[in-house]
């Protein structure tokens, strides 16, 4: 620490000091506190200096300074103190607590505030909204408890008027998932009463200053504190009470309040300040209450009646011996001490319990004497506990393990605790008996009966009595012990507000559905609740591994840390997270012992000097050897965990491996199955396709596993190939020629053109066939024989009627329509398209001989000259060129029309044909 810091800022650590007296720890903390260092360790503790100011010292980069670090890697600082107590949870799955003490504007409250923002801001890597959520509830609670628990006193402009004990739990991420507040008030009275120049509660200024106009016109309220008797005193502030308004309220809503919660709330700030504002008089025998417009406000609400108000303020119901109810009326006094009562209940019961949301608070009475005693008492209960845990336990577990130990001499405070709460004997046993009592017992009788008179002549006889406390001697007055410790309410007032018609209101007073003849046992007193809440509080920190802000027994401390060892832990959990560290002890050793392995690790390293062996644990004096170790660990998690990482890879790799063959093994298997089941089905389906007549083409086929599906079509092919040939074979040779035509047309015009032919023999020479053309078939076989034996061709393969005539050489391709007319274009190479027409024939008018003509030029094309013909079905226009420039032919119907004629058109020529 003297590196980080320097020697000028003083000793860091109070252990490090030459000598341990109260000279050099006072003037180490006055050098530390010049130089703007507020903080000192004592060890794992912290001592804190309120600077009175507001320091740089809380940021982001302070924060991430002390994240995840060692606790003596950093100057003394908060953070250090909480980043180990939350590393502590974390790495040793263990409990633990930081306990703020100190006097009265010490710092404790800022202190929490601190601790609580450096753990929130240090977990939640994954910013979950529901971890969020508990962490902004425990932050935000701080706000709301001050404003309805802090106070303006003569020596802290935000005194806590109460204590504070806070639960946080995390789950095994060390995210927080929840968490509860244990509130414990000591001071009621300051609602009704207050000090010359101390204040009331914030929360009642900040909503008179801050409510606004709709609000406090609903609560019948003024924006003065100075109109009402409870906050007159301190109605003179320089405090921005109306921010602080504002940011209670957003606090209200992100902690979880309904709107019909928060109303309530301010119902009863408001029925408070109007309460403290009743005045009652005498009128002869009986109490009036003075200005009936207040107790009208007052049941407006609380949510009761106007009659039942009056009558809780001015009388009390009593049963007698014999079971008789009756209604005893107060006196003036009796009627003002009623009312401040009520008020101090609805303060405690209205507000913290439903502002904390979380567990019921513990409430207390008055803050003079007897509440100074109370504080008091607290006090020495957790410096009881801190002697405990840190001087007495420890020092007894160093000689339980056999450790070489000076014993540390310390004033034990238990006679001091015994003293106050002790069975029978107790202060606060005899002020409950004394209650208890029936007859006239006054204070000073109690004073008597405790056996405290005292013999000092400074202390005025029979009211005054003294207490050597540890942190020194106080001096009570007795006076109002009794009444302060009772602190009666009246039956009658739980009864009102159980009635009241509000739920929220109702929920507050479950004593009040009992009625005056029911209520038989005595509530317990204010001492006791306080005494009881102590004691249970003291319980849940002793089972924690606790971490100081301290503020008592500091020179102790420091001895007893100085002479003592800064960690111990048992062998095996020693082992269990260092042995990584050492090759003799990873992954597990052969030792005899596990003290043994833990010698081995200690000496490989260096430490044995630093260290002593308990019979169950190992000692380490210095943090400076714990932090080698961890250092040693943290470097050598990463590769352990890469190392682990890749065993377990390289285990599933090989898992998967064994999984993949045997999955490949089953896959074959079955697809070998699939493949034998398909065939067999095939085969079963097809058996009898030679018998059959269609050869098989009404058969279904099975579906194909997916591997088969490419041989499935070729078997398809194969099938209908073979059916085919079935089907050909049959077929004479002289009628070959027009079956190959056929397939031809078939294949070329794709089903695209309406008829073509296919349903009839096709005779190809319709020129030389008498029964198409009677009167031109003798003139065309002559003119045929005359081409034959002039061009010396040997076959016609089609003969029609046209208007033109050319080679088939200059041919390359052909259009027809996808109508019923027998319109043609032939395309040449020269782009001097043809453009035909094919006539009937006079016996066979209906005769469509376009699907002729294209098979037969495609099988002429195809067997002959071996080159394709390209066949086109237009389903418009045709399209082709006369001389090189494009035309287009359209067909159209034309009623009226005898024969099929073309006819100019702009863009070309039009086939106009019969309508019939």
């Amino acid at each position: 620490m003297a590196v980080l810091e320097g020697l000028e800022f003083g000793k860091s650590d109070f252990v490090l000091l030459d000598e341990v007296n109260i000279e050099q720890f006072m003037e180490n903390l006055k050098l530390r506190f010049e130089k703007a260092r507020i903080y000192t360790f004592i060890g794992e503790g912290v001592v804190s200096v309120n600077p009175y100011k507001q320091m740089d010292i809380y940021g982001k980069e302070d924060i991430n300074a002390y994240r995840g670090r060692e606790l003596y890697e950093n100057p003394p600082h908060l953070y250090a103190v909480a980043d180990a107590a939350y590393k502590a949870m974390k790495r040793r799955s263990k409990d633990t607590c930081i306990v703020v003490s100190g006097e009265s504007g010490a710092g404790k409250t800022e202190a929490s505030k601190y601790i609580m923002q450096y753990i929130a801001a240090i977990t939640n890597p994954s910013q979950r909204a529901e971890v969020e959520s508990v962490k902004n509830v425990l932050l935000k609670s701080n706000c709301v408890l001050e404003a309805f628990g802090n106070a303006k006193t003569n020596r802290n402009d935000n005194s806590s008027r109460f204590g504070k004990y806070m639960d946080i739990n995390f789950n095994f991420n060390g995210d927080p998932t929840g968490g509860h507040i244990n509130n414990y008030l000591l001071e009621k009275s300051r609602v009704v009463q207050q000090n010359g120049g101390e204040r009331n509660f914030h929360s009642f200024y900040q909503l008179l200053r801050g409510g606004s106009d709709d609000m406090l016109k609903s609560l019948h309220l003024h924006n003065d504190p100075a109109n009402y008797v409870y906050t007159r005193d301190g109605a003179v502030t320089s405090y921005n009470d109306r921010y602080s308004h504002n940011t209670v309220l957003s606090a209200l809503n992100v902690i979880g309040f309904s709107e019909e919660e928060i109303h309530s709330i301010y119902r009863i700030l408001g029925t408070i300040l109007i309460l403290g504002n009743l005045q009652f008089e005498t009128d002869r025998e009986s109490v009036l209450v003075v200005g009936m417009e207040d107790v009208s406000h007052i049941a407006e609400l609380t949510s009761t009646e106007p009659d039942n108000v009056t009558k809780s303020l001015l009388y009390r119901t009593v049963a007698t011996g014999g079971g008789e109810v009756i209604e005893k009326g107060h006196s003036e006094k009796e009627a003002c001490f009623g009312r401040d009562a009520f008020t101090k209940v609805l303060a405690t019961l209205g507000l913290h319990d439903r502002l904390c949301h979380i567990n019921t608070c513990v409430c207390v009475s008055l803050l003079f004497s007897f509440e100074q005693f109370c504080i008091n008492y607290c006090n020495e209960k957790l410096q009881q506990l801190f002697i405990q845990l840190i001087l007495c336990q420890e020092q007894d577990e160093y000689k339980r393990e056999g450790i070489i130990w000076q014993h540390m001499d310390y004033f034990n405070n238990q006679i001091i605790v015994d003293l106050v709460e002790q069975p029978h004997k107790g202060i606060i046993s005899v002020l409950d008996e004394a209650c208890l009592s029936v007859g006239k017992v006054t204070d000073t009788v109690c004073l008597e009966s405790m056996d405290l008179l005292p013999s000092d002549k400074t202390m005025e006889f029979h009211r005054d009595f003294r207490i050597r406390h540890y942190a020194g001697d106080v001096t009570y007055s007795v006076e109002g012990f009794l009444d302060k410790n009772k602190d009666p309410l009246f039956q009658d007032f739980k009864r009102l507000m159980f009635n009241s018609s509000n739920p929220v209101m109702k929920e507050m007073w479950p004593d009040g559905q009992l009625s005056i003849t029911e209520v038989t046992k005595r509530p317990l007193t204010a001492a006791t609740l306080f005494k009881n809440s102590i004691v249970a509080l003291v319980e849940k920190l002793s089972c924690k591994e606790p971490y100081y802000v301290a503020y008592l027994g500091l020179l102790e401390n420091v001895r007893v840390r100085r002479a003592g060892f800064a960690y111990r832990q048992a062998y095996t959990r020693f082992l269990q997270r260092y042995k990584m560290t050492c090759e003799y002890t990873w992954p597990n050793h052969l030792m005899g012992t596990d003290r043994e392995a833990v010698e081995a690790i200690v000496t490989q390293h260096g430490l044995q000097d630093d260290v002593a062996y308990g019979h169950t644990k190992l000692f380490v004096r210095t943090p400076k050897s714990l932090f080698t170790l961890e250092q040693e660990r943290a470097a050598l998690i990463p590769v352990l965990v890469l190392f682990l990482q890749k065993v377990w890879r390289g285990a599933q790799a090989r898992m998967r491996c064994r999984r993949m063959r045997a999955i490949f093994a089953i896959m074959g298997c079955y697809k070998r199955y699939k493949v034998k089941v398909h065939f067999w089905e095939v085969e079963r389906r097809f058996a009898n396709v030679c018998n059959m007549a269609d050869y098989g083409k009404s058969v279904e086929w099975p579906t194909p596993p997916a591997a088969l599906t490419q041989f499935h079509s070729i078997t398809q092919k194969l099938h209908r190939r073979w059916r085919a040939w079935q089907i050909v074979k049959n077929i004479p040779p002289s009628d070959m020629g027009e079956i190959r035509a056929k397939v031809a047309a078939l294949g070329a015009l794709n089903g695209e053109r309406k008829d073509w032919g296919c349903g009839r023999s096709w005779e190809r020479d319709y020129l030389a066939n008498v029964r198409v053309s009677h009167q031109s078939s003798s003139n065309f076989i002559l003119f045929s024989q005359e081409l034959r034996n002039k061009d010396e061709y040997n076959q016609v393969i089609f003969s029609g009627f046209y208007r033109a005539l050319l080679p088939l050489e200059v041919i390359t391709g052909l259009s027809v329509t996808a109508g019923v007319d027998q319109m043609v274009a032939l395309h040449t190479s020269s782009q001097d398209d043809v453009l035909l027409y094919i006539q009937r024939g006079e016996l066979c008018p209906d005769q469509d001989r376009i699907g002729e003509l294209v098979g037969t030029l495609i099988d002429h094309f195809t067997r002959v000259r071996n080159t394709p013909l390209l066949v086109k079905v237009c389903c418009s226009a045709i399209q082709l060129h006369m001389r090189g420039k494009p035309k287009s032919v359209t067909v159209e119907t034309k009623a009226g029309q005898a024969n099929a004629d073309f006819r100019k058109s702009r863009d070309g020529f039009t086939l106009l044909i019969p309508s019939n």
